[in-house]
């Protein structure tokens, strides 16, 4: 007899499934051009302006093939550029260009209502308590 998960049991099953309705709501309220990754980056870079693409990966949290590819692609758009660093010319950083930083501009809003829509669909007095449980899950060391 084969053995099988009960799926609506198991976490990695959950977390890919509240993944998919998230970007289920970016698609349809926020970008079809800009992925939530991109966002994060574009984001990160207006917190954190003049980082080395190392940093913004750990900031951003998201693994450095991924940043590479997505830095490549902001900055073909126009939106990030790559400048040397003022004290140490040896070093690349990148920075939000103007056109990038009117898109964050315009990201932000329907970003902060569907983060919202998905709070909503928890009973007011879990979402604190969803939101720091899920935070410790990211921020676990499981390995």
């Amino acid at each position: 007899m084969v053995q099988a998960l009960q799926l609506d049991a198991y976490i990695g099953y959950l977390i890919r499934r509240c993944e998919q309705v998230h970007t289920a709501l970016w698609a349809a309220h926020v970008s079809r051009e800009v992925t939530s990754q991109q966002f994060a980056v574009l984001n990160t870079l207006a917190r954190r302006p003049e980082l080395d693409q190392r940093t913004l990966a750990e900031e951003s949290s998201l693994d450095r093939s991924t940043v590479n590819v997505i830095v490549r692609r902001l900055v073909d758009q126009g939106y990030v550029q790559q400048v040397r660093h003022e004290r140490d010319r040896r070093r690349t950083v990148l920075c939000l260009t103007p056109d990038g930083s009117q898109l964050l501009n315009q990201l932000i809003p329907p970003a902060q209502r569907i983060n919202q829509q998905m709070l909503d669909a928890l009973p007011t007095e879990d979402r604190a308590t969803a939101l720091r449980l899920l935070k410790t899950l990211a921020e676990a060391d499981l390995s």
